[in-house]
């Protein structure tokens, strides 16, 4: 946790004198149980996270965190890419690197995504594919859809390839907007692991956000 503070401060202390010029936003949020592609990262417990990101044309880069339940107790993600728009459809291309502070835990991926309109919503795909394990990869459909003014659902369905070990997993939920800077996101999450002991992060399970970006 300290080594944690500590990374973000340092990136905040960074950016805070060009924050002034408008390309850079904050995002800080507290939630019940941090999932990651269906997989609990902090035993069913709650974390706290917390991004910077710089956009600049179609370039972008940031850097985000959050407390764990495994490593060194943090999670410091850095990432860069570029998001090209082609009428209406939109794309990202991008590399990410997850640090946990320990050499056999921390790994690179890159990624491609694509979104479209729908209707009031839109509809996606995006697929990850893992530099230090070839054949370590990721991909998903997603979609989302207001209900309301300040009321969306949204979802995906996802593959998980680990060096051929596979897992389906999805998720749906609901998000809020409290106000243009505050969101609320209750959101239900599983996978087709099997339930035994020494996978019992990955059941079926919901968990809550509560966001702010400024």
């Amino acid at each position: 946790m300290k080594k944690l503070l500590i990374a973000a401060a340092a990136v905040a202390a960074l950016t805070a004198g060009a924050a002034h010029a408008g390309d850079f936003t904050y995002n800080l949020d507290v939630t019940s149980d941090y999932v990651f592609r269906g997989v609990s990262q902090t035993n069913a417990k709650p974390a706290v996270q917390g991004g910077i990101d710089y956009a600049k044309g179609l370039f972008y880069a940031g850097t985000w965190a959050s407390t764990v339940d495994f490593a060194n107790g943090y999670e410091l993600d850095l990432y860069a890419g570029v998001r090209p728009v082609v009428g209406k459809t939109s794309f990202d291309f991008g590399v990410l690197t997850y640090q946990y502070g320990e050499s056999g835990v921390n790994t690179t991926e890159l990624k491609a995504a694509v979104s479209h309109p729908l209707g009031k919503g839109t509809i996606g795909a995006a697929y990850f594919h893992n530099v230090d394990y070839g054949s370590t990869f990721y991909y998903e459909v997603n979609a989302s859809y207001p209900i309301t003014e300040k009321l969306s659902v949204s979802g995906a369905a996802g593959e998980q390839d680990l060096s051929g070990i596979k897992y389906s997993t999805g998720n749906i939920g609901l998000t809020y907007a409290i106000s243009p800077t505050w969101s609320l996101d209750a959101r239900y999450s599983d996978t087709n692991l099997p339930e035994i002991a020494l996978l019992k992060t990955a059941k079926p399970r919901v968990s809550v956000t509560l966001k702010t970006t400024f």
